[in-house]
């Protein structure tokens, strides 16, 4: 053989073994430097013999050219979720009813990683496609995306055709570096390590996901031999351990037994080291053991009967409340806002928490100073769950609303009819108008790529805008000479702002920022009214015949409209171009007839792209819930509308029932 073949062939073989020390058992043999050097050695060969081209290289692992759009995969095996519990009785009844269904049943207790579920597929042994979970039964294609984790291997230790499901996540550590590269970049940063890798996995430019230092578990065989001379493993234990010899990273920290009283102590031991832990876990899997147990048990609509999730409750910490900081929004509402000593909390460092009103900071009895406990609703959103007085050293301070507006200096005015808000009344408050500004320019509203809060300040420091139609006066030169700007950042933004002008006359409405007209007001006033101009002359009970509008919405519509500057400013909107015609979005017939309500935080969506997904399918999303409603979808830590829904009997669905509707 070519001395150059065999080398090239050596430097493959080496350099799998070295990744698969780092990325598999976390006891690297060669330096980072060391490895790059090898890495640099092994692409000039395969540069200068292309003949000699292996899709399992450590090469082929940078990512490849950008997709336009995923496309979908059919599971060949059902990639069902997991039923919740979230109490220790509810897992003693789970291995109770295992008992009564099994003899002797033996149970597999892992961490349940916080990431995103996924299925790999290998063909005599070559990793030939990588799907997304999706709805259970459809999910997209990533195997770009997943050639680039290191802990996939592209080659498994022995040619079999199997496919394995396993959940990407993202390692503590490469989610603080991609935060802190964010936060260098004036981007905004990810809320907890879910939503990078969620966010990581599916990007169109895998070179990016590449980037983004994630990882894998993989937890279970989903269809395909283990072996190809004898017999496959008949329990979930030894499955993982032939997993482990093909190749696969599998759970950490895992326990087998079969009584109920082991499963909950090692449950607590998890949630012990949970914080120790180099990854995010959110609750713990308990599984039968025997795989003759799980047939015998079978599986249900969409979870199977085998196996629950426990989930943690939310994490808390105690911390020290500095401060308290006012922020005014664009509606003029001040909004007290904690200054926390920072605390490690669900993926991140906390140093700020919402305080809401002062009725609030009253309720809890909450001082400047005070000790509080502080979790992540949904884990993501800090919040302030108590105060604890007794630990008050006598130096804590009663906070009190200010008088006059921190951005303005004009009185504050206290808001009955919003539960005694405080509000700014000035005319120029330079705080209500860059939140107005930020908000003209959301994803939402005109979705102008790019208008982020740094931009606004900036625009508004220089004097270059005094409203939301002044961005339509803005030149590239302009911007190019901001800070952190330059000639393809402000052609960008200058292309950005111009497209905004086609977003439709229900983003426009939204835009505006009437008070309490969201996204579903903004479309039922688009509906009625069909062009801006329209709603100058709309009356109050044209907008009380509307579904869901009340006297409070009716009367901030005819406020609007009635104030001279408002009007002059959508005049002035309209002559630079800014189109008032709704657009209408191809819809499908699946969901006609019914109406949505979206609450708490779901696992992959965001309300935004599930409310896109009902309307797209005919079906209508309402903001609150009422007899009218036909379903409320509810997530991690949904509120007063879920409540609501159980008093009136709405149906309360989650995700993946919404998401098998949509297919349906």
């Amino acid at each position: 053989m070519n001395p150059e073949i065999q080398r090239l062939h050596d430097l493959r073989a080496m350099l799998t073994r070295h990744a698969r020390l780092y990325y598999v058992y976390d006891s690297p043999e060669i330096s980072d430097y060391e490895y790059d050097k090898l890495y640099a050695e092994l692409k000039a060969l395969e540069e200068k013999h292309p003949e000699d081209f292996d899709p399992t290289s450590p090469t082929q692992r940078v990512g490849g050219t950008p997709l336009d759009k995923f496309e979908k995969v059919v599971h060949g095996v059902r990639m069902d979720s997991l039923a919740d519990v979230f109490s220790f009785e509810e897992v003693e009844e789970f291995a109770a009813s295992m008992q009564a269904l099994v003899d002797a049943p033996f149970f597999s207790v892992e961490p349940k990683i916080d990431g995103l579920s996924v299925s790999l597929i290998y063909e005599n042994g070559i990793f030939v496609k990588g799907a997304t979970r999706g709805d259970g039964a459809v999910g997209e294609d990533v195997t770009q995306n997943l050639r680039t984790v290191g802990a996939v291997p592209l080659k498994l230790a022995e040619p079999l055709t199997l496919t394995v499901r396993g959940e990407v996540y993202m390692p503590r550590a490469s989610f603080e570096k991609l935060n802190l590269a964010r936060e260098a970049q004036g981007q905004s940063l990810f809320a907890n390590p879910r939503n990078a890798a969620a966010g990581s996995l599916r990007q169109l430019d895998s070179k990016i996901t590449a980037e983004r230092g994630l990882s894998i578990f993989v937890f279970n065989l989903q269809s395909g031999e283990l072996y190809a001379d004898r017999e496959n493993p008949t329990s979930h234990t030894d499955t993982l351990a032939r997993l482990r010899e093909l190749g696969f990273t599998t759970l950490k920290d895992t326990a087998c037994t079969d009584r109920a009283d082991s499963i909950l102590s090692h449950i607590e031991l998890l949630g012990q080291k949970r914080d120790d832990l180099p990854y995010d876990i959110d609750g713990v899997v308990i599984k039968l053991d025997a795989l003759s147990d799980r047939m015998t048990v079978g599986e249900g609509t969409n979870t199977p009967k085998w196996a629950v999730a426990y989930k943690f409750p939310p994490e808390q910490k105690q911390t020290r409340l500095v401060d308290v900081e006012i922020a005014v929004g664009r509606t003029g509402v001040l909004t007290p806002t904690a200054i926390l000593e920072p605390v490690r909390l669900a993926g991140t460092t906390v140093s700020r928490a919402t305080l809401h009103n002062l009725g609030f900071i009253r309720e809890k009895d909450i001082h400047i100073g005070d000790t509080v406990t502080v979790q992540k609703a949904g884990d993501i959103i800090p919040e302030i769950v108590c105060a604890h007085p007794e630990k008050r050293s006598g130096s804590e301070k009663v906070f009190y609303m200010p008088t006059h507006c921190p951005s303005c200096g004009e009185p504050v005015f206290y808001d009955e009819d919003e539960g005694a808000a405080a509000r700014c009344l000035g005319n120029a408050c330079p705080a209500q108008l860059s939140r107005a500004v930020e908000h003209f320019a959301s994803k939402g509203a005109m979705d102008i790529d790019g208008m982020g809060p740094q931009i606004v300040e900036l625009l508004l420091s220089k004097g270059l805008i005094h409203n939301v139609a002044d961005l339509y006066t803005l030149k590239k030169e302009q911007i190019a000479e901001l800070d952190r700007m330059g000639d393809k950042s402000a052609a960008n933004l200058i292309d950005a702002i111009e497209r905004s002008k086609s977003a439709g006359l229900e983003r426009l409405i939204y835009a505006l920022g009437i008070r309490g007209i969201g996204e579903v007001a903004a479309a039922a006033l688009a509906a009625r009214y069909g062009s801006l101009s329209a709603c100058f002359d709309a009356t109050r009970e044209e907008i009380l015949a509307l579904e869901d509008f009340g006297e409070i919405t009716a009367d901030n519509i005819l406020a609007f409209f009635a104030n001279p500057k408002n009007l002059a400013l959508c005049q002035t909107l309209l002559d630079l171009g800014v189109k008032d015609t709704p657009v209408a979005a191809p819809r499908g017939t699946k969901l006609e007839g019914l109406t949505f309500v979206l609450t708490g935080t779901l696992p992959t969506l965001s309300r935004d792209e599930a409310g896109e997904k009902i309307k797209s399918a005919g079906g209508k999303v309402s903001g609150s819930v009422s007899s009218k409603t036909s379903f409320v979808v509810a997530g991690e830590a949904a509120g007063s509308k879920l409540t609501k829904a159980k008093t009136l009997g709405i149906p309360v669905i989650d995700e993946d029932a919404l998401l098998a509707m949509l297919k349906d």
